[in-house]
C-alpha cells in the first residue's frame, strides 16, 4: 500500500465494540492481568502499557504512522515540539560533547543550544545554510557528537544539502539531526537523505488546525531507545487525547500539504511580482538562492512564504492592521493563514548581531499560508501592500 493509504488504515486494534474510529484511551495506568505479568511488563520480556507516561495506544498510533511517514524505525512522541528537539539533544549529548549547528535556527531551539546545553559543558558551533562542504567539515571538531538543523529553516527558508552532510556523517560518525518540521514528511524524509533522526513540531501541520500541542522525534532505533530512557524518566509526555487528535490529522495531511503548496507558490509568484515588496523568499522560486537544492530534496516548496518591506516596523504594523484575512500570531501550520513579524516574536530574543546573520530585519513578515481560496489571499495581501505604503507616506508627512 502506499504512503496515504498507510495513514489513513493505520490504527490500534479494534476492541470488543467493533469501533470504526479508534477511542480515547483518557487512562493515566493499565491494569495486569496477574503479577507474572507486571514483572514481565517491567523486565520488558513482554510488550504492552503499563503507564500513560510510559506508553498509550493513542500515542502508540500516532508514533507508528508518523514512523511509517517517514520510514523510520521507531520513534517517540512528545508534549510539544520543543520537547521533542530539546530531548533529541539532551539524552544523546554529554558534557564535553560538541555540537554542530545551523545558525538559522527557530528562536528556542538557539536559546536550547546556547543557553541550556552550554551549562552542562556542551559547546557548539553555528554554521551558515549556504556554507560549503569544506566550511561544515571544518566545523567538526574531534568531540562533534551531533549536527543540529532545520531546512527549510525559520523563518528565512534556507536550505541545507543533506545528501553533503550525510558524506560527512559517514567520515565523521556523528548523528545527523533534522528538523522537518517546515517540510513534513509528505514533501521531504531526511531519513531517506542520510539522516539519523528527523523531529517535528506536531503542533504545526501534523496537526493543521492549531488545536494541539505536540512533538515527535523518529529515526534509528538505537538512538530511539536512548531518547525513550530521557523522556520516560524526565516526563515530557504527550497527551492521549491530543494523539488521538494527531493521528486523525495525519489522514488528510497529505491533501491539506498539495493545497498549503500550491497556495504558496500562487501567493508567493504575485508578492515577487508586486514593485513595493523588497524580497520574497519561497523554496520554489526560482529567484531563491538555494531553488536547485529545494527542488532535488523536497517535492514541492512548503507552506511558509517570507516577504519584507521597506519602512520597518512601522510598515509591518500598518500592513497588519490592513489584512482582514489572515490571523496575526507566532505560531504556523494552520488551515487559516497566519502573519507575523520574526523580529519582535519569534526572535525577538536574539542579538541584534544574531538577527542579521539570519537576515531578519524590522521589516520582514513569514506567512504560514492557509487554505483559504487563493484569489482572496492575494486580493487581501495586494491591498495591504498598498495601503500600509500610503499610511506610512502619510506618517512621515
Amino acid at each position: 500500500m502506499k504512503k496515504q493509504t498507510k495513514a489513513i488504515r493505520t490504527q490500534t486494534k479494534q476492541s470488543q465494540n467493533r469501533e470504526h474510529s479508534v477511542p480515547l484511551y483518557l487512562t493515566s495506568s493499565f491494569t495486569f492481568e496477574s503479577a507474572e505479568q507486571g514483572k514481565a511488563l517491567f523486565e520488558e520480556t513482554e510488550e504492552g502499557n503499563i503507564y500513560s507516561r510510559f506508553s498509550n495506544p493513542n500515542v502508540t498510533e500516532f508514533v507508528d504512522k508518523v514512523c511509517m511517514l517517514e520510514n523510520a524505525e521507531e520513534g517517540i512522541a512528545t508534549g510539544t515540539g520543543m520537547a521533542a528537539v530539546f530531548a533529541s539533544m539532551a539524552a544523546l549529548l554529554k558534557s564535553g560533547d560538541h555540537i554542530v549547528a545551523c545558525r538559522a535556527l527557530f528562536g528556542s531551539a538557539h536559546q536550547v543550544i546556547t543557553q541550556i546545553l552550554s551549562k552542562w559543558g556542551i559547546t557548539h558551533t553555528y554554521v551558515d545554510a549556504s556554507a560549503t562542504e569544506a566550511e561544515w567539515e571544518a566545523a567538526i571538531q574531534p568531540t562533534t557528537r551531533m549536527v543540529y538543523l532545520e531546512t527549510p529553516s525559520n523563518p528565512g527558508l534556507e536550505l541545507v544539502d543533506l545528501e553533503m552532510l550525510a558524506r560527512l556523517k559517514a567520515k565523521y560518525g556523528f548523528i545527523l539531526n533534522v528538523d522537518n518540521c517546515f517540510a513534513t514528511p509528505i514533501l521531504q524524509t531526511p531519513i531517506d537523505l542520510g539522516a539519523d533522526l528527523s523531529v517535528h513540531s506536531a503542533t504545526k501541520y501534523m496537526d493543521g488546525q492549531g488545536r494541539v500541542l505536540g512533538g515527535i522525534v523518529v529515526g534509528r532505533a538505537d538512538l530511539i531507545q536512548s531518547i525513550r530512557f530521557f523522556a520516560r524518566h524526565t516526563g515530557p509526555s504527550l497527551s492521549p487525547f491530543n494523539a488521538w487528535v494527531l493521528s486523525k490529522s495525519l489522514e488528510t495531511l497529505d491533501l491539506r500539504m498539495e493545497r498549503h503548496c500550491r497556495n504558496a507558490l500562487q501567493l508567493a509568484e504575485a508578492l515577487d511580482a508586486h514593485a513595493d515588496v523588497e524580497r520574497t523568499l519561497y523554496p520554489f522560486l526560482p529567484s531563491h538562492p538555494q531553488y536547485d537544492l529545494a527542488r532535488q530534496q523536497m517535492s514541492a516548496g512548503g507552506a511558509i512564504v517570507t516577504i519584507e518591506l521597506a519602512g520597518g516596523f512601522e510598515r509591518v504594523k500598518a500592513f497588519f492592521d490592513a489584512l482582514t484575512i489572515p490571523s496575526l500570531s507566532s505560531n504556523l501550520g494552520d488551515s487559516r493563514t497566519i502573519v507575523t513579524n520574526p523580529n519582535t516574536t519569534t526572535h525577538a530574543k536574539l542579538k541584534p548581531d544574531e538577527k542579521a546573520a539570519l537576515g531578519i530585519t524590522p521589516g520582514l513578515i513569514r506567512i504560514s499560508v492557509g487554505l483559504e481560496a487563493i484569489e482572496d489571499l492575494i486580493a487581501d495581501f495586494t491591498q495591504a501592500i498598498e495601503t500600509s505604503a500610503e499610511v506610512v507616506k502619510e506618517q512621515v508627512a
